[in-house]
């Protein structure tokens, strides 16, 4: 049995970015020409206005401030509402796959480690860009990587279950290291022109090298232990399945083929979830709450992470010890856990342990406990 370790993460960042204040005013701009299209039948109780956004409400209401997207020309264009991601060609690489290798690159470089140390790539996000051949194949070959790699999909909690099936391979010995990387394009597939979730999400790309724990070359984070588990709901669904560059004829006003959720029930029912998962994972390694000197949560919402904080933590958490990127990232899936880790790790001393965790659709929960060693 070999001891599995967190040698290196690396994120992608997209240029552009979107300011609530810019977003807030695409998307009035957007009510407004829908009323006025639809003035007749509003007029008559068919159907019902599109209220205003403001500024004020997406605060209030996530924490978020800005988000980072791949294309924001769409998005902010009242007559489209949606990225603008042009159709690549066969012979050309992806997007997803030129992110993640940017990521990949970077997870890398930060673990002293080139392509030919990697066994393994897991591509594990919410969204794929196609269902065949699979995503994580693509990044493996830009990168030269020998070996293998497959795609995994369990929505936001997909980066801490990509990483417990690399530890757990490495535990058993079929492979020494593997790379889990988290392309979220999470703009195309949020329905901007629904106010009650047009804020949440953002675009980015993490990466995080596994590896057996004798074969760091530098500091690294031990992977303690790993947990999982789902259970099935449909408060938060998304129809369509891969990533769309045009609304499809006829789909235009399905509602339910880009994300929706339920977020009074989410709220309600996640969050004693995630936070008996914690204590059980915790409990079960003898990690105590005072053990632990970082968490590094799924970044939902800030209402939700300052919740879990408190409930793991058993008080008010003190600044750092649980920090967040979502107002500056806003949502960005399976990817949020991974760059708040990325940002907010390299100051912990030999020794201490954290917590990553991630949750989301499914429901699902993952969480991986580690400890710090130089």
């Amino acid at each position: 049995m070999y001891q599995a370790a967190i040698t290196g993460t690396g994120v992608f960042t997209p240029k552009q970015t979107i300011t609530n204040a810019e977003l807030v005013e695409a998307f009035n701009a957007y009510a407004d020409l829908y009323n006025a299209e639809n003035a007749e039948a509003i007029e008559a109780g068919k159907i019902a206005p599109k209220p205003h956004s403001s500024e004020e409400f997406i605060v209030k209401a996530s924490g978020i401030e800005q988000r980072y997207v791949m294309d924001k020309s769409g998005i902010l264009d009242p007559n489209i509402m949606h990225p603008l991601l042009r159709q690549r060609s066969d012979e050309e690489p992806s997007l997803m796959a030129e992110m993640a290798v940017d990521a990949a690159q970077k997870a890398l470089a930060q673990a002293g480690k080139t392509a030919a140390d990697v066994d393994l790539v897991i591509c594990a996000a919410s969204n794929l860009e196609r269902a065949y051949p699979a995503v994580a194949i693509e990044i493996q070959d830009l990168l030269e990587i020998k070996g293998f790699a497959f795609d995994m999909n369990v929505a936001c909690s997909s980066a801490t279950f990509g990483i417990q099936a690399a530890a757990d391979m490495i535990r058993s010995g079929s492979i020494r290291s593997a790379l889990v990387v988290n392309p979220e394009i999470c703009s195309a597939h949020l329905e901007w022109r629904d106010r009650d979730c047009h804020f949440i999400f953002g675009d980015v790309a993490t990466a995080t090298l596994v590896e057996r724990a004798e074969d760091a070359s530098g500091p690294c984070f031990d992977i303690i232990s790993t947990r999982c588990a789902t259970d099935y709901s449909n408060n938060i669904r998304n129809n369509n399945g891969f990533l769309r560059r045009s609304r499809p004829d006829g789909l235009a006003d399905r509602r339910d083929m880009q994300f929706m959720q339920n977020g009074r029930k989410v709220f309600k029912e996640v969050l004693p979830m995630v936070a008996e998962h914690i204590g059980n994972h915790m409990a079960d390694n003898d990690v105590q709450s005072s053990d632990l000197k970082r968490v590094w949560l799924h970044q939902a919402n800030k209402s939700m992470n300052d919740f879990i904080g408190r409930k793991v933590l058993g008080r008010e958490p003190e600044p750092g010890e649980q920090p967040n990127i979502l107002q500056d990232y806003a949502n960005t899936s399976s990817a949020g856990s991974i760059i708040a880790f990325a940002k907010h790790s390299s100051d912990l001393e030999d020794g201490d342990t954290g917590l990553i965790c991630s949750f989301g659709a499914g429901y699902s929960v993952g969480s991986v406990l580690v400890r710090k060693r130089d």
